[in-house]
């Protein structure tokens, strides 16, 4: 097995100015449903799943397990605000585009007004 020169790639942003009006930001079936959808359209692999919504509009925390590695999502609607973070392992193939995908399709279904991004390469 030939390993890539970094062991993955990591991907975190915070998502501001988000219109709490997006079903995703409070229903927990809506939010999966769009997490879900985005991991496979980029070709990943589910292996496992925990979404929990706070009730009462106050928002949806998730997490995909991948056989890559995970995405993690938190909502909060009353501050529009939303956390992404999507880590693939690259160890027997470069899944880095196939992140870059899925965080940039997580980003446009949320619309935000502003986004802070971070990459890390992991070693």
């Amino acid at each position: 097995m030939k390993r890539l020169h970094y062991s993955g790639l990591h991907l975190i942003a915070n998502l501001h100015k988000v219109d709490h009006a997006i079903m995703a930001m409070t229903d927990l079936t809506t939010c999966k449903s769009v997490c879900v959808d985005a991991v496979r359209k980029a070709g990943l692999t589910i292996v496992g799943e925990c979404f929990h919504d706070f009730g009462d509009q106050q928002g949806v925390t998730g997490a995909l397990v991948l056989a890559e590695s995970h995405l993690a999502i938190h909502t909060w609607p009353e501050s529009g605000y939303v956390t992404l973070d999507v880590f693939v392992c690259n160890y027997k193939d470069d899944n880095s585009e196939k992140a870059r995908q899925l965080f940039e399709s997580l980003i446009e279904a949320f619309g935000p007004g502003k986004v802070q991004r971070s990459e890390l390469q992991r070693e």
